[in-house]
């Protein structure tokens, strides 16, 4: 369950929903970005001529988030030495604009790097609703993804880390090489530049077209 505090209703509607999800061993997530800007672009967009306007906004807003993208380090296991090696002089992820933060605060993305335990999970969601929006989740390596071939029976690991936050980008491997590190950040630079400030909030961090976004929409808003 989410550790930010929501309205009453949208509250009860999350409880159901998460039992639902808990019995078909999904997560359930609510991610608002109903701002006031976004409430602004949605209006302007349905002036003559708007599109054009949130359009350029959306170009300019998003070259400049993905051409400076800073993650927040969360390493967990060795699959953090791999994230340290990429940011190192030899693969020098400066290059592309990227630049390791230590604090949820400044942060546009979390690298999810290791095996996240039940112990660590709660830690792990502050720091994510910590994070100014929008925001986005890289899963680094099989333990991140899935627990892993050493702890997918363990009792104290979180079978991935979706069931606790909405991941963007999945990164296979145990562990994967830098390469395949950066190849993830590229591809989640990719998703940046879709983002747009007339898009709906995202529920369950999913966006307008899934089947499951009506489920909390009408309360999100």
């Amino acid at each position: 369950m989410a550790l930010i505090d929501l309205p009453g209703k949208l509250q009860d509607r999350m409880d159901d929903a998460a039992d639902e999800a808990a019995a078909r061993g999904h997560a359930v997530f609510v991610k608002l970005t109903n701002t006031p800007a976004r409430r602004l672009a949605r209006l302007v967009e349905k002036l003559p001529g708007g599109g054009k306007a949130v359009g350029l906004a959306d170009r300019v807003f998003n070259m400049a988030r993905y051409c400076s993208l800073w993650p927040m380090t969360f390493g967990l296991a060795c699959c953090a030495i791999e994230m340290m090696a990429t940011g190192a002089s030899r693969f020098d992820l400066d290059r592309f604009g990227i630049m390791f933060r230590a604090t949820p605060r400044q942060a546009d993305a979390m690298i999810v790097a290791g095996t996240v335990t039940i112990k660590m999970a709660p830690v792990l969601e502050r720091l994510y609703h910590q994070m100014p929006e929008p925001r986005y989740v890289l899963a680094l390596g099989s333990c991140a993804n899935s627990a892993g071939r050493f702890y997918h029976d363990a009792y104290s690991v979180v079978k991935g880390v979706d069931r606790i936050v909405p991941v963007d980008v999945y990164v296979p491997g145990c562990p994967p090489r830098p390469e395949a590190l950066i190849d993830g950040l590229l591809k989640l630079q990719q998703i940046m530049r879709r983002d747009s400030l007339a898009d709906e909030p995202k529920v369950h961090g999913l966006k307008p077209g899934d089947e499951r976004f009506e489920v909390l929409k009408s309360d999100g808003e």
